[in-house]
C-alpha cells in the first residue's frame, strides 16, 4: 500500500488529496494545526506543509496522524473508507485482546453474551423511536 502511494506521489493530486483529508479530519475534531501538530510531535509549520500537499510525512508520523485523527493509514493515503472502523475504545480493545487467549468454550460464552447485549441495545433503541 505505502509503496503504491509513494509511486503515485508523482501525480500532483495525491499529496494534495492527502492533505485535504488530514485537514478535514482535523477540522471535524475542531483542532487547530498547532493542537494536531503537538499531538504528533511536529511543528505546526510542518503540519501545514502536510495539509497543503507540499510534503509527505515519514511513516512514524503517518502512524501518529492516523491514530490521532481516529482513522486508518489507508484512508489518509488513498481515501478508501474501510468497512470496519478501528475500535476507538482502548479499554474495550485491551479486554477483547485478552479474551483471545481464553479457551474456545469461554470465548463462545462471551460472544453469546455480547450478542445478547447488542440485541438488547437495538431493541431499546427501537422502543424509544417516536411513533
Amino acid at each position: 500500500m505505502i509503496v503504491k502511494w509513494i509511486e503515485a506521489m508523482k501525480n500532483g493530486n495525491v499529496l494534495s488529496d492527502f492533505g485535504k483529508r488530514i485537514k478535514a479530519l482535523r477540522k471535524q475534531k475542531r483542532w487547530s494545526q498547532k493542537e494536531l501538530a503537538q499531538k504528533i510531535g511536529v511543528q505546526f509549520q510542518q503540519l501545514n506543509k502536510y495539509e497543503g500537499g507540499l510534503h509527505a510525512p515519514p511513516i512514524d508520523k503517518l502512524l501518529l496522524l492516523a491514530d490521532a485523527l481516529g482513522t486508518t493509514i489507508d484512508f489518509l493515503l488513498s481515501g478508501n473508507q474501510s468497512e470496519i472502523a478501528p475500535l476507538q475504545n482502548r479499554r474495550l480493545l485491551e479486554r477483547l485482546q485478552a479474551m483471545e487467549k481464553f479457551e474456545n468454550e469461554d470465548q463462545e460464552m462471551l460472544i453469546r453474551l455480547i450478542d445478547a447485549m447488542i440485541v438488547k441495545n437495538r431493541a431499546q433503541g427501537l422502543l424509544s423511536l417516536p411513533q
